[in-house]
């Protein structure tokens, strides 16, 4: 009975930190909200793991995920932009407006990747919505660094990519050895830890490997786009050579 629900535990556990991100938000802890989120990123990361090494995967649980998930990637990163950043935006409907967007984007995305299953395909089409929660959440922390326009943008574009048709690489195909399941609350109780000690160069650290996935996703539908118009491109000069030779 206790294996069948490890996995949704761990579930609970990333909707549970996701409402602590928004707490933390609340009252003016922005760095432990994003650290709050990056933990939510590895539980979330560990339940599905989790479910395949002891053969319980559900439906319960996959709705289950994708409910946390918007709580902790869509909504909570959402709310501590909008906090930080965009409060101060004239007229305020318009930072009610783009905040909005992204969970928006994000309940999407999943109720899409439910329908399409393209987890078998090796693949995830669009920004999954844990990596652009978390690129959100620590982008938010360089606020004071970066004009308020930079953040739009950034909310605006990892909206965008989540609900595009753009192919991200899936890695939930690397499992955990049932061996090594008991060491997963020890991981995640050292990741929260951190978040407590020192929270704001820990959620910065883990903000670049999150933008480099974003824009690998970017830069290989682009270069996919690049390659079919010079073929579509090399085939019609094919074509009009064959008719002028004749």
């Amino acid at each position: 009975m206790f294996a069948k629900s490890l996995p949704n535990l761990f579930t609970i556990g990333n909707l549970f930190l996701g409402f602590i991100a928004i707490i933390f938000v609340f009252h003016g802890k922005p760095d432990l909200a994003a650290m709050m989120v990056i933990a939510a990123m590895l539980t979330d990361g560990l339940d599905g793991r989790v479910a395949r090494a002891l053969n319980v995967q559900s439906e319960l649980g996959k709705e289950l995920d994708s409910l946390s998930d918007i709580v902790s990637f869509g909504v909570a990163p959402a709310f501590i932009t909008y906090v930080v950043a965009f409060q101060e935006i004239n007229p305020p409907a318009a930072a009610w407006g783009i905040t909005a967007i992204f969970p928006i984007c994000g309940a999407l995305r999943l109720a899409r990747f439910n329908v399409m299953n393209s987890d078998a395909r090796g693949f995830f089409v669009g920004l999954p919505i844990p990596a652009a929660g978390g690129i959100l959440s620590t982008l938010a922390l360089f606020h004071s660094n970066v004009h308020t326009a930079v953040l739009i943008v950034s909310t605006l574009v990892l909206s965008f990519l989540m609900v595009s048709r753009m192919k991200y690489p899936n890695f939930k195909h690397i499992g955990i050895p049932r061996s090594m399941l008991w060491l997963l609350p020890v991981l995640v109780s050292a990741v929260i830890a951190l978040a407590v000690i020192n929270p704001g160069p820990a959620a910065k650290l883990v903000f670049i490997p999150l933008v480099l996935y974003a824009l690998y996703g970017l830069k290989k539908s682009v270069s996919r786009r690049i390659r079919r118009h010079r073929a579509r491109h090399s085939l019609e000069t094919e074509l009009e050579l064959e008719k002028a030779a004749h």
